[in-house]
C-alpha cells in the first residue's frame, strides 16, 4: 500500500512515501537557490510522492533564521517556480510548508551556535503570544490583539504566492513550538484577550488562519496542517486537544494532519524510538475522522508499509532517512516488490 497513489481533491500523489520539511538555512533574503533545487530535486528523482519544502516564512520576521526561505515577495515566487517545475517534471507533487516562527525566530543557523541573532548581525525583534522567552533566545514582544487578528491575512497572501509559484499542496506549520503552536499551548499562552484562556481562545488563531487560507487557496488543491500532537509536558497541549482541533480543522477544509510532537519548551524528555509518534497519527485519524501523515524515526520499508497498511496513517513522511538515502522510495519499492515510477533517465540502469 505504500506505493498506491492517493488523491486529495484534484491532486493525485503517486505514492505515500513523502518528504518531511527540512530547514536548510541556506537562503538569501528568503530566496531559495541552487542548493534548494538540488536538495529537493534529489528526492523527486528518488521516487518520493510529495516533496514538502522547508518551513517557509509568510513574513520576513517569521523566518526561523535570517537564512530561511520565504514567500512574501515576487522574487521568491520566481525562484520557487524553477524548483516546483523540476519536481513536477520528475513525477513528484510539490508542496510548501508555510510558517511563522514567533518567539523562536531570528535564531542562528545550528552549525553557527544556538543563540539569537542580534539586529547588528541581521536579526530582528521577535513576537509571540507571550513576552516570555524560549530558553536562551531573546524575549519576544507579546502581539497586540489587532496584530494577531492580522496574521491570517499574512498566511493567505503567502498561500496565493504558493499557488503562483507552482505548489500543489500547502501545509500550515502549527507545530514544534512556532507561532501558532505558541498560541495553542497553555505553556506559552498567558493572554487575557480572545486569543488566550480556554481551548476556544487559544485555538482561535489557528482556525482563523485555516479559514483565510482556504478562502484563497484553489478549491482543487489540498491543505494540510502539521500539529504537535502533544507537548510531552504536564499542563501542556495533549492528544485529546489534538483530536478536538483536528475535527475543527477538517470542518474548515483541512485534508490531512501531519502528526508530529514537542517543541514548545526546551529540555523536555521525549521517549524517542522507532515510530514513536505513529500512535498520535493513528488516534487523530480514527477519532478526528481526518487523513493523517506519520513522521518520526521511520526508517525501513517494512515499517513504513505496516504503518500505512494497518491504517495508522495515510502516508509516512521521512527526513533523516532520506538524507542518508535520497533514493529510499525506489529502494523501498524494490524491497516490497512494488511498482514504482523510475525517472526515465534511470530506466536502462534499472533494467
Amino acid at each position: 500500500m505504500l506505493f498506491e497513489p492517493i488523491k486529495f481533491r484534484d491532486i493525485e500523489i503517486r505514492n505515500r512515501a513523502w518528504v518531511a520539511p527540512m530547514c536548510q538555512y541556506s537562503a538569501t533574503e528568503g530566496v531559495p537557490d541552487d542548493w534548494h533545487l538540488v536538495h529537493l530535486g534529489q528526492f523527486a528523482t528518488g521516487g518520493a510522492g510529495l516533496v514538502l519544502s522547508e518551513a517557509t516564512a509568510v513574513v520576513p520576521e517569521g523566518r526561523i533564521s535570517p537564512a530561511d526561505t520565504g514567500l512574501y515577495n515576487d522574487e521568491q515566487v520566481a525562484a520557487w517556480r524553477r524548483i516546483t517545475d523540476f519536481l513536477r517534471a520528475q513525477g513528484a507533487t510539490p508542496g510548501v510548508q508555510l510558517a511563522h516562527a514567533g518567539r523562536k525566530a531570528s535564531a542562528n543557523a545550528p552549525w553557527n551556535g544556538d543563540y539569537a541573532v542580534p539586529e547588528t548581525e541581521g536579526g530582528w525583534p521577535t513576537v509571540s503570544s507571550t513576552d516570555r522567552a524560549f530558553g536562551e533566545l531573546a524575549a519576544p514582544r507579546a502581539l497586540r490583539t489587532e496584530e494577531v487578528a492580522a496574521l491570517p491575512a499574512d498566511f493567505a497572501a503567502a498561500a496565493r504566492r504558493a499557488d503562483e509559484a507552482g505548489f500543489d499542496v500547502v501545509e500550515l506549520h502549527f507545530a514544534h513550538g512556532y507561532l501558532v503552536h505558541q498560541f495553542c499551548s497553555p505553556l506559552a499562552n498567558d493572554r487575557a484577550d480572545e486569543y488566550g484562556g480556554d481551548f476556544e481562545g487559544r485555538t482561535r488563531l489557528a482556525l482563523e488562519i485555516v479559514e483565510a487560507v482556504r478562502a484563497v487557496w484553489p478549491a482543487g488543491k489540498p491543505l494540510f496542517v502539521r500539529l504537535s500532537a502533544t507537548d510531552w509536558v504536564e499542563g501542556g497541549w495533549t492528544g485529546d486537544d489534538s483530536v478536538r482541533l483536528a475535527e475543527l480543522l477538517a470542518e474548515r477544509g483541512v485534508d490531512l494532519i501531519d502528526a508530529s510532537s514537542g517543541g514548545i519548551e526546551p529540555g523536555v524528555s521525549i521517549p524517542v524510538g522507532p515510530g514513536f509518534q505513529v500512535p498520535y497519527a493513528r488516534r487523530i485519524r480514527q477519532e478526528g475522522k481526518v487523513s493523517t501523515g506519520a513522521v518520526g524515526m521511520i526508517t525501513s520499508p517494512e515499517q513504513a508499509e505496516e504503518i500505512v497498511a494497518s491504517g495508522s496513517a495515510d502516508a509516512v513522511l521521512l527526513a533523516r532517512e532520506l538524507l542518508r538515502d535520497p533514493h529510499w522510495p525506489l529502494h523501498a519499492a524494490d524491497r516490497l516488490h512494488a511498482d514504482s515510477p523510475w525517472p526515465k533517465q534511470y530506466e536502462r540502469a534499472a533494467r
